[in-house]
This record gives C-alpha cells, structure tokens and sequence, in this order.
C-alpha cells in the first residue's frame, strides 16, 4: 500500500453534514414532485396548451409549455416568485421574459427571438388573412388590417445594450407587402408611431402609452374614412385625471410586482384620461328595431387595443362608434376565435372589422391560436 495514500475515515462533522445536505436535497425535490403531482392530479393543470406537434417539438414550444403550467405548481410558483425577487434585488435579473434597456426602460424579450421557419410562419399568417378577408367579403364585409410595431423598434433609442436583429428591419414591411399584393387594406403604424413627440410607449410596460394610441387611432380612422365605411355617430367627453403611478405590466411579467414598491424596478408617473360616451339622438328607421346605437365597426387584436385608450381615440377621432371586441393575450387570432362564432358577429355583423396584429407575432411559432375560419 503506497504510504501517502489517506486511509483514514472522513471527519465525522464532514460526513455529518453531506448526510444533512443529501436528506435536505432528498426532501426537496419529494416536496416538488409531490406539489407537481397535485397539481396534475388535484387542480386538473394541463401541461400542454396546443397538440405536440413536430414542428412545436424540434422549435422547443412543447419543453416551454410543460415549463410554464409546472411553475404553476403551488410550492413551485411560490420558489419561483422568491427566486425572482431574490435574483431582482442581488443582481438585477428581470427573469427569462424581460429585457432592462437604459434609464429603467424594460422590453419584452419575444420581441428580439429570431424564430426557426420564421418566414413559414408568417406567410401561414398572412395566407389565413387573406381567407378571412375573402370570406367577409361575401358578406359584404370590409376588412384592414392595422399592424403594431415593436417597442424595441419604436424606441430603440432607449434599447442600449440589447441587440435588435437586423433581419427584423423590414418584418413588418415584408409582410404588410404581402398582404397588399393580395388586395388585403393594410396601415402600417410604425411611421405614425415613431413621428410622436416625445415617446409612443410606456416605459415598463409593453403597450403603447395615450399619446402612441392616439396617433395610431388617428392612422386607422384616417383609413377607415378612405374607405368609405358608414359610421354610427359618437361622442366623448373627455377629462384629464390627476398624475399618478401606472403599474407596467413587464414588471408583473418579471414577477417583481409583490415587492414592495422601492425594491421594484422604477415605475413611472402619467397623466391619463377619462372618455365618457355622450348619448345620441336616434334619427333613422333601424330605431325601430333597435339597431341604431350599434357600432357598424368592430376592432378584433390584443391588448394594444384595450390600453392606452386606443378605443374611445378611434372612435373620437371618427366620430362614429367603435365596437371592441380585442381580448389581451389574444395573440394573432385569439380575439377572431372567439369573434367570430358569437352572436355578436353572426347577428349583428358589422360593416367593417379593423385586425389589429403585433409585429413581434407574424413570426412566432404556429398554435391553435392561429388557426381562425369564418362561417
């Protein structure tokens, strides 16, 4: 035996302690997959928001959907939001969602992905455009599509260390071509947006703030007249509320918003505005059957649409009533899904649908939620 080999037992506190470690690792993740198991089994989480297909597989959305509904797990949501305000408060680490750019401004991080068969997905999109606008138009239907640019394209000024691809320059441009060459009315709101004086977008949140919806509700009214669709009358009266704090929903998104307000990133401060509906004399025959206060336009989109008073700006700007129907977190098509069926559409059809659809989804891998038909 060599004489400079060790053959002495390890130090009893050592030995002590790796069993400490192993029963607390062992305890640990029996914790984790008894509160996984629960959820499963108890509280009925789905694992899988779509059907697994090959190209969700190979693109890795499968492995993230299992992810996200398993964080949802009690004992894991709650390790995960401590992890999160931890990792904020030590190192500044906004989680795998957010970007922080400079001077406190945050970005989604779905708006820099480079996405496999990018250009597959989009000409999908705008194949199902097409479609729809087909199908309304045997209804007599007019359809425009209103397209939303990135904030990091917007205000990419305030990007700083963030590197915006530079094959995303002409995304918006290329895909709006398409639809053009197909006779789809499309208004591209990246111009408007970024002729705002001063900055279109909240600074830690991913919408657009008043003064960017207003000038993008102006772009579309502006389209809308130029197509000729009759309008329902409408007015607002409009009042400034005092300036306060507006929560930004990227700080939700980074799972920072339990802290407490000084140990959050830094909020901002914005005056906002209540638009009150005025009632409108009623002056035509549809009275007597109680069609004359419908909106004859309908806005179908994303959160975009529901922030920032997009609506009531829209519809001021017109001066004829609009009908809001965007769902947040509709994605692409989620707020036609569920359009479409409802009586609202198949009863009362309007005379024109305006699709409001986000830059940063034309490219993003295909789900249910892309999958819209119209009856």
């Amino acid at each position: 035996m060599n004489a400079n080999t060790n053959t002495k037992p390890p130090y009893a506190p050592a030995t002590r302690t790796s069993k400490l470690a192993a029963v607390g690792l062992i305890a640990f993740l029996a914790a984790g997959f008894v509160s996984n198991g629960w959820g499963v089994l108890m509280q009925n989480m789905q694992l899988m928001r779509d059907n697994p297909s090959l190209d969700r597989v190979l693109d890795g959305a499968v492995m993230r959907d299992i992810a996200n509904h398993m964080s949802d797990a009690p004992l894991t949501a709650e390790a995960a939001r401590l992890q999160r305000g931890l990792g904020w408060v030590t190192l500044h680490d906004l989680g795998p969602r957010v970007r922080q750019g400079c001077e406190g401004w945050l970005f989604l991080r779905d708006e820099l992905l480079v996405h496999r068969d990018a250009q597959r997905h989009a000409q999908a999109r705008a194949d199902t455009v097409v479609q729809v606008r087909q199908a309304l138009a045997r209804r007599n239907i007019g359809l425009l599509v209103a397209v939303v640019p990135d904030k990091t394209r917007i205000e990419s000024e305030h990007l700083c260390g963030l590197h915006r691809p530079a094959e995303f320059e002409n995304r918006a441009a290329d895909w709006i071509a398409r639809l053009t060459a197909q006779g789809v009315p499309v208004v591209d709101l990246a111009p408007v947006m970024k002729n705002v004086s001063g900055d279109a977008y909240l600074r830690t949140d991913t919408h657009w703030n008043e003064a960017g919806a207003g000038a993008a509700a102006r772009a579309v009214a502006d389209r809308i007249r130029a197509l000729g669709t009759p309008l329902q009358p409408a007015a607002y009266k409009v009042e400034a509320k005092p300036e306060g704090p507006r929560p930004g929903d990227l700080v939700r998104l980074a799972g920072l918003d339990w802290l407490p307000v000084r140990w959050q990133p830094k909020g901002e401060t914005v005056q906002e505005h209540v638009y009150t509906a005025q009632a409108q004399s009623a002056s035509s025959a549809d009275d007597l059957f109680g069609d004359a206060g419908l909106p004859t336009i309908a806005v179908l989109g994303t959160s975009y649409s529901r922030t920032s008073n997009f609506i009531p700006q829209l519809s001021q700007a017109l001066g004829g009533a609009v009908g809001n129907f965007a769902r947040d977190g509709g994605l692409f098509g989620g707020a036609a899904q569920a359009y479409f069926p409802s009586t609202a559409y198949t009863q009362t059809p309007p005379k024109l649908i305006v699709w409001e659809i986000n830059e940063r989804d034309l490219q993003a891998p295909l789900t249910d939620a892309d999958a819209v038909h119209v009856k």
